[in-house]
């Protein structure tokens, strides 16, 4: 996944949850690669660590407080902006419940879909304003096609995640539709894990075949990548240390 410059040079990228994690790496590689770049992310302590990995990479980026299902909130940030190449989400949007499904309830299952309805949202407004020979991207999880206990929320929201971006790349062409599929990636997610996260990162990985944790710019390469290439849609990038296939 060589970085081509010229690709993204002088391009409009707008990174939906992009003040942490994946997209915020998104956002900056972005900003390294020459493009003017928007991120906007819902949490005012994440806009204020943002700032300063931004200002530590030496990049300029535009944060915006918003939140992924706030669609006239979106709709006026596209529209202020005008014309937009690449547009990303990598926003949660919903809440994740991890444990056996007869145990959770409706309505924690359903919360989990929060993801795919704030995606939805992104792709419905942000349609209208990508260039046609540009892209859209989302994220979705190795959870889509890697099934373990406690984590049927997580696998029936990456797969529907993953069939929308088919269906949306064959309706919304020649605007690419793409998805990368991480997993297990070192964000904000396992920070409740506290003093004992490392032996119990270092307990999920060792299974797979890249034993360790992965990072947000390993995904967030990812994500260039697909912007950067035109000739890619209905396409989903496994970014997840071979996880799938341990």
């Amino acid at each position: 996944m060589q970085a081509n410059h010229s690709a993204l040079s002088g391009k409009n990228v707008v990174v939906i949850g992009g003040t942490s994690g994946i997209g915020l790496a998104t956002a900056i590689a972005a900003a390294q690669l020459g493009a003017t770049v928007w991120a906007a992310g819902r949490s005012a302590e994440h806009m204020d660590k943002a700032t300063a990995a931004i200002n530590a990479a030496g990049v300029q980026v535009k944060l915006v407080q918003l939140d992924t299902h706030d669609e006239p909130g979106m709709t006026a940030l596209f529209s202020s902006i005008g014309h937009i190449d690449h547009l990303v989400s990598a926003a949660t949007g919903g809440t994740r419940t991890l444990k056996p499904f007869i145990e959770q309830t409706q309505a924690q299952f359903e919360a989990a879909f929060g993801k795919l309805w704030g995606y939805a949202k992104v792709a419905r407004t942000g349609a209208p304003f990508v260039s046609k020979d540009g892209s859209i991207t989302f994220v979705s999880g190795a959870p889509a096609r890697r099934f373990k206990p406690n984590m049927s929320a997580l696998s029936a929201v990456g797969g529907a995640v993953e069939n929308m971006v088919r269906s949306l790349a064959v309706e919304l062409s020649p605007i690419r539709v793409n998805v990368v599929a991480p997993g297990i990636i070192d964000t904000a997610l396992f920070d409740w894990m506290g003093a004992e996260k490392t032996d119990r990162v270092a307990a999920m990985t060792q299974g797979q075949l890249v034993r360790r944790i992965g990072r947000p710019e390993e995904v967030a390469s990812a994500l260039i990548y697909l912007m950067q290439n035109p000739y890619a849609t209905g396409t989903t990038v496994d970014v997840d240390g071979g996880q799938l296939l341990s």
